[in-house]
């Protein structure tokens, strides 16, 4: 089968950085499906992957972490699906990525594609959407609309609301919290995309976000996502955060963070990564396919709408390596997906 892949660690500018290559075609056992790809998107951990991790015992190692297929096999423990289901997943990092023709997956993490959108439009979401559910209600412990808990006093500030995993947090906020939500953009076409993503307000993280705020009425938030640059960003929002707040982050800050500045408030401090129920295999697994199968009926539903940016063409290492570099420039609005395997 097809697949893309490296053998040394090292800056996609380098000729075989990502390289097209052949390998033998899986076989699903256990809970495993086997997937026929159709669909994939690029997301900032295969870069971070790329330029870190050395492949072991001189093999390949191939990328990729979101995917949209038809499951062509299935283990003989899978209880959920069947040959010829339409699926969507994030994957597993402690396993080979979906940079590949067919892609071995376990069932758990695996939810029933939406079909009211493309292979392409679909595959832009899983990871992100994992992500942004997660932070939200495991980390954060928003309420939904409608429970017991839920407050319209509560805001929720997303810094860096443009990219991947914003533009759906955004949404799910937006639609599933009485939350208000602010996004951060930095650029006139990055702030009509978090707009339409159905942000209340946007406003820009390049300026200080106390002033920012300020602005629009407000004094301080309940919640803060951080999303990118929290490293850049970290003492403005223990100034803006209100106190017995809740802040929650996903990058890799560059320094460490003085969280002392949140003591005084009672900030909760929350790292959110949506593979660590895959790589730990955590008695919860399955609420990944679950809320993996409820936001496909709410896209099916006209409520969520894909996050898909650019459609750089067909799956292959040329492809791959211009997503890369997109991705590591830190401007992408959305996401970037390739479909197909061709040249």
């Amino acid at each position: 089968m097809k697949a893309i892949g490296y053998l040394t660690s090292q800056d996609i500018t380098a000729q075989d950085s990502l390289v097209d290559i052949d390998q033998p075609m899986p076989v699903a056992t256990g809970r495993d499906l086997l997937v026929k790809v159709n669909a994939i998107s690029v997301n900032p951990v295969d870069t971070k992957v790329r330029k870190n991790v050395q492949p072991e015992n001189g093999e390949y190692k191939v990328l990729g972490w979101d995917a949209v297929g038809e499951v062509v096999a299935v283990g003989e423990q899978v209880q959920f699906y069947n040959k010829g289901d339409k699926v969507w997943y994030a994957g597993d990092l402690t396993r080979p990525g979906t940079n590949s023709e067919y892609h071995l997956v376990d069932e758990q993490i695996v939810g029933h594609k939406p079909t009211s959108i493309s292979d392409a439009e679909a595959a832009a979401l899983p990871l992100t959407t994992i992500t942004a559910w997660e932070l939200l209600f495991d980390r954060l412990g928003l309420a939904p609309c409608g429970s017991a808990h839920a407050s319209a006093e509560q805001q929720v500030l997303i810094i860096g609301a443009a990219g991947g995993v914003g533009s759906i947090i955004v949404q799910l906020a937006a639609r599933l919290t009485d939350a208000v939500v602010i996004g951060t953009a930095s650029r006139p076409e990055s702030q009509q995309w978090v707009t339409a993503c159905g942000a209340d307000i946007v406003i820009d993280h390049r300026k200080p976000l106390q002033e920012e705020l300020n602005k629009v009425g407000l004094s301080s938030v309940t919640h803060v996502v951080s999303l990118n640059g929290t490293t850049e960003h970290f003492d403005s929002i223990a100034e803006v955060i209100a106190p017995q707040g809740k802040f929650a982050l996903i990058d890799d800050p560059d320094q460490p963070l003085d969280i002392m500045k949140l003591k005084m408030k009672s900030v909760s401090l929350h790292w959110e990564c949506m593979y660590t129920r895959s790589m730990f295999n955590t008695s919860d697994i399955a609420k990944q396919r679950d809320l993996l199968n409820e936001v496909a009926g709410l896209i099916d539903a006209a409520e969520i709408k894909t996050t898909r940016g650019e459609h750089f063409g067909p799956i292959n290492a040329e492809n791959l390596k211009r997503a890369h570099i997109a991705v590591e420039s830190g401007t992408v609005i959305g996401k970037i997906v390739l479909e197909g395997f061709g040249h």
